[in-house]
Formats: C-alpha cells, structure tokens, sequence
C-alpha cells in the first residue's frame, strides 16, 4: 500500500482537487497497486507524523490557512528524503522554504502571505496565468526532461504568483536548481519547475500537471512521483 498525503486547504471550488486523486487513481490503476490518500488541511498538519507516507503532495489553493505550517510540512520532506512534489502554491512554498532553511534567508516570504515582506521571493506575475495554457522549456539532462522525454511541453496553469526572477542568482550553485522556464514571455528567465538535486524526487511546477486527469490522461510527472521513490518505501 502506498501512502500518499495532500497537503493543503481542500474545497470544492479547487479544479485541481478534484483532480489529484483521479491523476493518482490513474496511475494506481496502470500499475496495478493499491494506494490511499489523506487530505491534510494546513490547520491541521504535525510534521513527525508525516513520515508514515510514502509521498507527500503540496497542492494548488494558496494563500493557505496555515503558510507557515505548509513550509514545516515541506522541510521535512526535503530533510527525510520523501518523495515530494509541489504544485501551483506548493511550488512557491517549497521555493521559500529552501531560501528560509537552507540558504538562511529568513525574511523570504509570498506576497499573497506577506504583502509587506521585504524579500518577495514569490510576487505577482506580469502576466497573470490565470486557466491559462504554457509553454515550458526544460533543461537537457534535467530530472524533468528525462521524465517528459522532450524539451519543449504545455501545461494547464492556474496562476498570477511566481518566483521573483530577481531573487534567482541565490540558488545558484546550491543544488536547488530552476529546470523548466516559460517561453511565453519576453524575459527568458522566467522560471516555471524546480527539483532538488541529491533528493530521490523533489520537484515543484508552478504550472498543474493533474489537470491531465481531466482528460483521462496519465501524466509522466505524477506516474514518476507514484511509481519512482515511493514503490520502494517500506509501509
């Protein structure tokens, strides 16, 4: 059995959490494993008792209740080496929670958090991408390009934060590394997926891969987060 936890605030109104458990079912489906799936509001998260799951899952629907617990949730899934992925605002959380923990940047925060911060590590986007489609550019010989098997994808957005592009040169040469760029604007430093290297899978996209589930498609990140580090966790 193979334990996954969705962390965030669920509701109805959220496209992307009806389709979360329908891209993990896919998946479970294709495989032929059995897997169960708790919904761990930001209220309600405890970080030790997170590590009974094989995956942790930070989903779309910020501003969370609780940011400062998301970010708790996600430390412990870059320090305990479990397979973490983020979408939307779970890859904007993750994004501050490596500048705050790691890189000691302790006044990184989100705008839509903090509005006052002084370091908005995470800001509004130029151009809202708001149930919009993208264009993303992967780096060759990144963990992304080896899971699409291409350089150039599409996704399905639902967006108006992103990563401040001014703040990217304090992740240089940390292992933190910005692998998928937008190419649907002018500047071309325009970061849209992260992953984590030394991790067995960490990787965040502020675009929503589990809108494929939509469409009764597997999609190759999510298969790769179900089947890759998690399949080889004991229960």
């Amino acid at each position: 059995m193979i334990k996954i936890a969705l962390i965030g605030d669920r509701s109805d109104e959220v496209i992307a959490h009806s389709a979360i458990p329908l891209a993990l079912q896919l998946v479970a489906d294709k495989h032929q494993f059995d897997h169960s799936v708790d919904w761990i509001h930001s209220t309600e998260i405890v970080p030790n008792t997170l590590s009974c799951y094989h995956g942790i899952w930070c989903v779309p629907g910020s501003p969370y209740q609780e940011p400062e617990k998301v970010i708790e949730a996600i430390r412990f899934a870059r320090e305990n080496d479990i397979a973490f992925l983020g979408t939307c605002g779970g890859y904007q959380h993750a994004v501050i929670e490596y500048a705050r923990n790691v890189l000691g940047h302790s006044e990184a925060s989100s705008i839509e958090d903090m509005p006052g911060t002084s370091m908005p590590l995470i800001n509004a986007m130029f151009c809202s991408m708001r149930e919009k489609p993208g264009k993303i550019e992967l780096k060759e010989a990144s963990q992304l390009h080896s899971i699409y098997q291409q350089r150039l994808v599409e996704e399905q957005y639902n967006c108006g934060f992103g990563v401040n592009a001014d703040y990217l040169s304090i992740f240089e040469n940390t292992g933190f590394n910005f692998t998928g760029f937008s190419t649907d604007t002018e500047s071309l430093d325009d970061p849209r997926a992260f992953e984590l290297a030394g991790h067995s899978f960490f990787i965040g996209t502020a675009y929503q891969p589990e809108r494929a589930a939509l469409r009764q498609k597997i999609h190759p990140l999510i298969e790769r987060f179900l089947t890759g580090k998690t399949e080889h966790r004991s229960a």
